[in-house]
């Protein structure tokens, strides 16, 4: 059971497609973002401590991770073929369809 409360975690972890629907509606009108990651996945590996990091620093922001292998239905749902994939969500919409590093380029780095 995932609960998003005044209580803050740093990233959650979801693990069926009802826990994200529900992570999704707890989440309201914050911004969601979702790294999609699998644990024999190396880029992933290395990028989790970033991942990690923006949650403490944007505490406003909510921070889920998927294992495509422990939630293969939630994968299934938003169609991920490789990891690791970033989605962003604000009420419960998927944002910046086709995110690409030229579409982020000038907003993250």
């Amino acid at each position: 059971m995932l609960t998003l409360s005044s209580t803050y975690v740093a990233v959650c972890v979801c693990v069926s497609q009802e826990g994200f629907d529900k992570a999704l509606e707890e989440a309201g009108d914050k911004l969601v973002v979702v790294d999609f990651t699998a644990t024999w996945c190396g880029p992933c590996q290395s990028i989790a401590p970033f991942f990690k990091g923006l949650s403490e620093n944007y505490q406003s922001v909510v921070f889920l991770k998927v294992d495509v292998d422990d939630a293969p239905d939630v994968a299934s749902f938003c169609d991920i073929k490789c990891m690791p994939t970033f989605h962003f969500y604000k009420d419960q919409k998927k944002t910046v369809p086709n995110l690409n590093q030229k579409k982020v380029g000038g907003v993250c780095w």
